[in-house]
């Protein structure tokens, strides 16, 4: 018995001089901020997230709200559809009314823009030519929501490349912000090397902007193959001002990292930042922008991620930010730069 004291007063020594090591207590103050963040996002995080909710003749939709935005994501054609303000019935994303609340055909490409919304392909395009490659495009996706309240989006593994999409898409808590990481992972087959690609379709702008790169590494803005500027846009100081032509589908790519797309009552700002040394598809480029032709009229802002070489059990990931505003003035420049502003 007294052995048996001896070492319970031994053990409760040990426990106690334990609890006094900085380490010890740091531990605790880690668990401690941890568990006080969990519960304020579950008690007090203006997030919501909807699950089976109805949008454009889908019922699968999930609606991610924070009080100011919300965006749609529908997993049974496997895009993000919508990003729009809380209270209105559009926003900058373009829905293909002819595809409106449709299940997912074998080939969603035999109708001009196919679904709209913003998806993800692999780069670049002369690895698959067209139409784009299986689970990348032309299935349903399959969904699940996380106790963060961010959603994933997972594709099964393309026959093709041996990669599987996943795409994280998280909604700032009470900004106009919209972040999606979209990540590549290598399953099976022989080694890829491929790009993220991502693909934002739009409706019909006031206007597009292409912010240039102050050491662009293309001197006038245009990487070889873009469009001419003429019947398109103009250049103006450092930036580049496109319209959408009717007549005629245009296609420009350079080195930028944010792009903007301009309608009468908001402004939506995408940004993927380029990282400096790393190789890029299509002789260098990490953004494009390409407008269809009348009567089928939207466009679309691009984001390319770094070109990297994947291996089984490797996965490459990008992330795109999308930042909503409202116009304010009938001044278009005055909006653009403040939404531009650091």
């Amino acid at each position: 018995m007294q052995r048996r004291g001896l070492l319970h007063r031994t053990a409760e020594r040990a426990k106690i001089a334990i609890m006094r090591t900085p380490y010890y207590r740091l531990v605790l103050l880690a668990l401690t901020l941890s568990l006080s963040i969990n519960r304020g996002i579950a008690a007090d995080s203006p997030l919501t997230v909807a699950t089976d909710q109805e949008f454009s003749g889908w019922h699968d939709a999930i609606i991610l709200r924070n009080g100011v935005v919300e965006a749609v994501i529908v997993p049974s054609v496997g895009r993000v559809m919508q990003f729009r303000f809380v209270g209105e019935t559009d926003g900058p994303l373009w829905v293909n009314e002819k595809l409106a609340g449709k299940p997912m055909p074998a080939d969603p490409w035999k109708t001009t823009g196919s679904f709209g919304g913003d998806k993800t392909w692999p780069a670049p395009q002369k690895a698959w030519n067209w139409p784009p490659p299986d689970v990348f495009d032309a299935v349903a996706l399959k969904a699940r929501v996380n106790p963060d309240r961010s959603v994933i989006l997972e594709s099964p593994e393309s026959p093709r490349f041996g990669i599987r999409t996943v795409r994280r898409i998280v909604l700032d808590p009470v900004a106009p912000v919209l972040r999606i990481e979209t990540t590549f992972e290598k399953i099976s087959g022989a080694p890829s090397s491929v790009s993220i690609w991502v693909i934002s379709q739009l409706r019909d702008p006031v206007a597009l902007i292409v912010p240039l790169p102050a050491n662009s590494i293309f001197p006038d803005g245009l990487a070889p193959g873009s469009a001419a500027l003429a019947g398109f846009g103009t250049r103006e100081g450092n930036w580049l001002r496109l319209t959408r032509d009717h007549r005629a589908q245009k296609k420009l790519s350079n080195d930028a990292s944010t792009l903007v797309w301009a309608g009468e009552k908001e402004l939506l700002r995408i940004d993927q930042p380029r990282i400096a040394g790393a190789t890029y598809p299509d002789n260098g480029c990490s953004a494009q922008v390409y407008t269809n032709a009348d009567p089928v009229a939207y466009v679309e802002l691009e984001m390319f991620g770094p070109l990297q070489t994947l291996h089984p059990g490797e996965k490459v990931s990008a992330t795109n930010t999308y930042r909503l505003a409202r116009r304010t003035t009938a001044d278009l420049d005055a909006d653009v730069r403040a939404l531009l502003a650091p």
